[in-house]
């Protein structure tokens, strides 16, 4: 049975498409295909036949306009019994493929009429209109497709109101990738934050915090948003204490969770963000740290429920130092807070249960 999966926004390698979906679909036996637009080739990888439809051109309504086209053409050369696309730029492509006799799934990555709320790049009078405008057009594409495959529960049941085949299936980390063993410690005076670097994921007040705390480190990996903010960032003086290393690999992610005493999740509270999943997080507990996070109500259930971290007001800088300042003075209380997380993510949080509901929904979609 052949499957095809196709992004035109996401690397080929990302790590809910390939390392996860991708790759649990080609184990099953799946003859699994990746459609992407990155200019770097076709490739066969770990069993997923990858197919390049060339790069993007320079703009995001160009390509808006012209990738889905290529992919489309893509598709119709390949014929893949099940279309499974993750962007919503490829939502009129997926109703198309539908129309034409096919099976198409919209793999909802984010709840996005929440997100365009937080687009710092569109004006503010003009975000609330946009996420409503852009929420009817969603729902209405989504009506005629196959099925949603959602990032949270959230998302999942917001879809199921227009699209009764919706499921959730949720990007917790695999078991393996990034635990350590037993008795490699290697901690130092730091905390890490690793993820996409912006102001709504609360950099500032972050940066604002480690100042509070002489002799501490944050460890940061990830793309900052802009120049704008990358340069108000160095210029602030808790910048001093900030150890940055940019976009780095799965390897490095590992090594910097190794060295930190806590990962740090204090993404401000934006529509987009109560609701959702931070994979961060849940790759923090697989690594056995203790994780500091917003005090949304439904971060705050797990962390309490798990007892693995603390919970904070993530706009308020000397709340986020307190945080750390606890943890670093009571190492013990942080590595149980550690293992416990460690814990939660082998009996609960991990892609294995996760794979299987992915599993089960393609053989009742097929069937």
């Amino acid at each position: 049975m052949r499957i095809a999966h196709v992004t035109t926004v996401h690397p080929r390698d990302d790590i809910r498409i390939f390392r996860k979906e991708c790759l649990s679909l080609a184990a099953a036996g799946y003859e699994t295909h990746l459609v992407v637009g990155d200019g770097l080739g076709d490739e066969l990888r770990d069993g997923v036949h990858i197919t390049d439809i060339g790069a993007a051109p320079l703009g995001r309504m160009k390509r808006m306009r012209e990738q889905p086209r290529r992919a489309l053409q893509t598709l119709r050369r390949l014929a893949p019994a099940v279309v499974h696309f993750h962007d919503p730029e490829l939502l009129p492509m997926g109703a198309r493929w539908v129309r034409e006799g096919g099976i198409a799934v919209y793999d909802a990555h984010e709840d996005v009429p929440r997100q365009i709320l937080t687009k710092q790049w569109i004006p503010a009078p003009l975000r609330r209109p946009l996420a409503w405008a852009f929420e009817r057009y969603e729902n209405a594409l989504v009506r005629r497709l196959s099925a949603v495959v959602a990032a949270t529960p959230h998302i999942a049941q917001r879809f199921a109101a227009v699209q009764s085949r919706s499921v959730s299936v949720c990007n917790f980390p695999s078991l393996d990738e990034l635990s350590l063993p037993t008795g490699d410690a290697r901690r130092e005076n730091a905390v890490c934050y690793v993820g996409g670097i912006t102001r709504t994921r609360g950099i500032r007040e972050l940066v604002r915090a480690i100042e509070l705390l002489a002799g501490v480190r944050l460890i940061l990996c990830g793309d900052i948003e802009d120049a704008a903010l990358e340069a108000q960032l160095r210029a602030m003086p808790g910048w001093s204490q900030v150890e940055y290393l940019g976009r780095v690999g799965r390897a490095e992610v590992r090594e910097v969770m190794a060295r930190s005493r806590a990962g740090m999740v204090t993404l401000l509270p934006m529509p987009s963000y109560m609701d959702a999943l931070p994979i961060k997080m849940f790759e923090y507990m697989s690594a056995a740290l203790p994780v500091i996070a917003s005090d949304f109500p439904v971060w705050r259930e797990i962390v309490v429920s798990a007892q693995c971290g603390l919970c904070v007001d993530p706009t308020q800088p000397a709340a986020i130092a307190d945080a750390i300042r606890t943890l670093l003075a009571e190492p013990e209380r942080a590595e149980q807070m550690g293992r416990a997380g460690r814990l939660a993510i082998e009996r609960q949080f991990n892609w294995p249960h996760q794979e299987r509901r992915l599993l089960d929904f393609y053989r009742t979609l097929i069937a």
